[in-house]
């Protein structure tokens, strides 16, 4: 699935670790990761690619602004979903670590790791979203990344650690996963699951990624104490027919910190009619998206 957005958090095993700790470390690890020189709160720039070329540089005149270096860094050539970089002659470019001497054919990161073109502290590779391509700009100085207020949990509440059946479905189905960008994209999902809570059963769709599940859910906190579209929770592959749901660890997507993100949203079957007042709360002020 072309969640990249996605922290890549898995579901956390400490082995005889006291619950209550091994989640606390979950939520540190979490943190740390977003804060990180490649996390998400470096994300300050995303910028659609045109047919022919797309000046890349500090001058206010080009199509792709950066925050310093040079008036023209170099020139990303866009045609029929193709991009080649071009560095301009002196500047000081790496593409995937190495000094930029020629045009470079650059992959985007649905083919793969995306080619990386970086100099002072700024990242730039290609995105490829429905039928789009962007750049997408990361910066160890980012703004985001330089005023982060730390994250905000409900408490650890075991009682939201829930082992859910899994209903296998006789052949993957597609199901729709809208995003903010108002694209619909067509996933792949092995089944659903089927959980009680409170006394009350629940159905969520998830989607295959890694050799896990990804459910994006939205609940009644929605909007109010968590972020509003919604948020993400990890579990492992269903075994004996069964899947350990862990809200616990359910989380933030990038948009609640960087309007650069392009988040998936929760599928229609997974809007639950219940509060689950547990994992991440909503981000200041929780505006990017």
């Amino acid at each position: 699935m072309r969640l990249l957005i996605v922290a890549g958090l898995a579901a956390c095993a400490f082995g005889d670790m006291p619950y209550q700790t091994s989640i606390e470390q979950w939520r540190q690890q979490r943190e740390t990761d977003l804060k990180a020189d490649d996390g998400w709160l470096t994300v300050a720039g995303l910028i659609w690619l045109k047919e022919g070329a797309n000046i890349a540089g500090s001058a206010a005149s080009g199509d792709i602004v950066l925050p310093r270096g040079p008036a023209k860094a170099g020139v990303f050539e866009f045609h029929d979903g193709k991009t080649m970089f071009h560095p301009a002659p002196g500047a000081a470019i790496l593409v995937n670590g190495k000094p930029a001497q020629a045009a470079t054919e650059l992959k985007a990161d649905t083919e793969g790791k995306p080619d990386r073109v970086a100099f002072d502290g700024l990242t730039m590779f290609v995105i490829h979203r429905g039928n789009r391509y962007a750049i997408r700009m990361k910066d160890r100085a980012s703004k985001f990344r330089k005023e982060f207020t730390g994250l905000h949990w409900f408490p650890v509440a075991p009682s939201y650690r829930v082992v859910a059946k899994f209903v296998a479905y006789q052949a993957p189905a597609l199901i729709a996963v809208p995003n903010i960008l108002g694209e619909t994209e067509m996933e792949q999902s092995p089944g659903y699951v089927v959980f009680t809570l409170r006394g009350h059963e629940y159905r969520l769709d998830p989607v295959a990624e890694d050799n896990r599940l990804f459910f994006i859910f939205h609940d009644e906190t929605s909007g109010k104490e968590t972020y509003p579209p919604g948020r993400f929770l990890y579990s492992d592959l269903p075994k004996d027919g069964k899947v350990v749901l862990d809200f616990n660890q359910a989380y933030n997507p990038p948009c609640a910190f960087t309007p650069y993100a392009t988040c998936p949203l929760p599928p229609k079957r997974n809007r639950l009619a219940v509060k689950i007042e547990a994992g991440e709360r909503k981000y200041g002020n929780a505006a990017h998206r």
